[in-house]
């Protein structure tokens, strides 16, 4: 096969955690991982197929998403009990689309990034009202079990952090920002987003971490700017991937 052809295949390697929900979903068919039984732990998991907690983490995820397994906190995953009717009724995997983007691996190009982005944008040192609007409604987010309030979350928070690009004024930056709030705005993003900020006091956490970002840019500190963007993702990191 020449380097033509392969272009013309579009070949698209699976994520490791694709890799590894397909195993699970055989296992649900397969009666491994029966209908309303707990799966094993994710650490359980991650030493059986030699993968990493990150990436069982965002496997359990995307089964979340596909309502073929729950989470009770505290208490385990469970196989839902009509998950073999859903996997018979699932399109075959040769023909679903291409996967989700790994958050974890969409957090470490963040992290590549937005601290540049950041010290751009300080560089500047101007405040821009559409990302204290975006603040604003962090702020007024009290309950993230509403999914009204999650949806508001979620969009405040991937367009907050688009926004800094703009900040900077360079085009470029902005349409590699665009690359990334599109990865955000994924179900399987939102979804270990989500389970990972689940209380008042981390979401006022968050806010405060948005807010000391964007106070650094606006008085012209680009090294405080990096660094609060890099303490902030690496937070969101841990919160992820558990």
């Amino acid at each position: 096969m020449d380097a033509s052809t392969l272009e013309q295949s579009h070949f698209q390697p699976l994520p490791i955690y694709e890799q590894l929900a397909e195993q699970i979903r055989n296992g649900i068919v397969g009666r491994e991982f029966p209908p309303e039984s707990r799966l094993p732990s994710e650490r359980e998991l991650a030493a059986r197929y030699r993968v990493s907690r990150p990436a069982v983490r965002e496997a359990i995820g995307a089964l979340q998403n596909q309502q073929l397994v729950m989470t009770r906190r505290g208490s385990g995953t469970y196989v839902c009990q009509d998950a073999l009717q859903r996997l018979r009724q699932a399109v075959p995997a040769n023909e679903r689309g291409q996967a989700d983007d790994s958050p974890i691996s969409t957090l470490e190009v963040r992290l590549i990034l937005e601290p540049a982005i950041a010290r751009m944008a300080a560089r500047k040192g101007q405040r821009d009202e559409r990302a204290e609007y975006y603040l604003a409604q962090m702020k007024g987010v009290k309950n993230i079990d509403i999914p009204a309030q999650q949806v508001l979350w979620s969009e405040s928070d991937r367009l907050f952090h688009r926004q800094l690009a703009v900040m900077t004024g360079d085009a470029l930056m902005v349409r590699i920002a665009d690359e990334v709030a599109k990865a955000m705005s994924q179900p399987l993003w939102q979804r270990l987003r989500d389970d990972g900020i689940y209380d008042e006091e981390r979401i006022s956490l968050y806010v405060a971490e948005h807010q000391l970002i964007y106070e650094s840019i606006v008085i012209g500190d680009e090294d405080a700017a990096a660094f609060y963007v890099e303490q902030h993702l690496r937070r969101v990191r841990r919160d992820i991937s558990g």
